[in-house]
């Protein structure tokens, strides 16, 4: 399986056209109000239109209720949902079933210790998200621009061969590379690694980092 590259927090079109263009796997919209990268429900329907069935749209929602993400899928017509909270295995078996889109879930890394919960949520989600873990007193769960240790996934990983998985938090044009190296991972995810400022989304690192990714892999 050829490697998965995802660019999230998209809230513009011309962002938006470099990840489509540069041939990013996954398009990912961040529905969350204390985001600098929120996007609101009329902004997701323009820019639903722009994907045209070019990439795969990810819904990212925290710990939301089944109204908000009704919502959200009617707006953005997601073709996954990704759940960036604190969404325990039985909250996102339901959103599943209630929805009937596949599940990426997030999991905030800094320890050996934080891989406990794996297979309880492989049993309930698609696909597997590993995040730095936020600071304590961190406004947002993800987004922060922090990595984690990254020899961590190497034993780790070990455990995930039913399950796709992906790597994030901290990754840019210039470190991708070398995490892909090092940790094998099938998936990458960036957001703020592609920005010049918060929320604000860089074309050109966009590309690049696309292109640093496809040659690592």
């Amino acid at each position: 399986m050829s490697l998965i590259v995802k660019i999230c927090g998209l809230a513009r079109p011309e962002p938006l056209e470099a990840a489509l263009s540069g041939g990013a796997d996954m398009v990912g919209f961040v529905f969350f109000e204390k985001s600098p990268r929120h996007l609101g429900l009329d902004q997701a329907r323009r820019l639903s239109e722009q994907v045209r069935g070019r990439a795969e749209k990810v819904a990212l929602v925290v710990d939301a209720d089944d109204a908000r993400i009704a919502a959200i899928v009617g707006a953005l017509a997601p073709d996954w949902l990704q759940l960036h909270g604190a969404e325990p295995p039985e909250r996102v078996a339901t959103l599943r079933k209630t929805f009937g889109l596949p599940i990426l879930k997030a999991l905030g890394i800094a320890e050996r210790a934080d891989f406990l919960p794996v297979p309880a949520y492989e049993r309930v989600a698609d696909r597997l998200l590993f995040d730095a873990k936020p600071p304590k007193d961190a406004v947002l769960p993800g987004g922060n621009g922090l990595s984690f240790d990254w020899t961590l996934l190497q034993e780790g990983a070990r455990h995930l061969a039913k399950k796709d998985w992906m790597l994030s938090g901290g990754l840019d044009p210039q470190n991708v590379a070398a995490a892909i190296r090092l940790t094998g991972a099938p998936g990458v995810d960036v957001s703020s690694g592609v920005e010049t400022a918060k929320g604000q989304k860089c074309v050109e690192k966009i590309l690049a980092f696309i292109a640093a990714a496809r040659a690592a892999a």
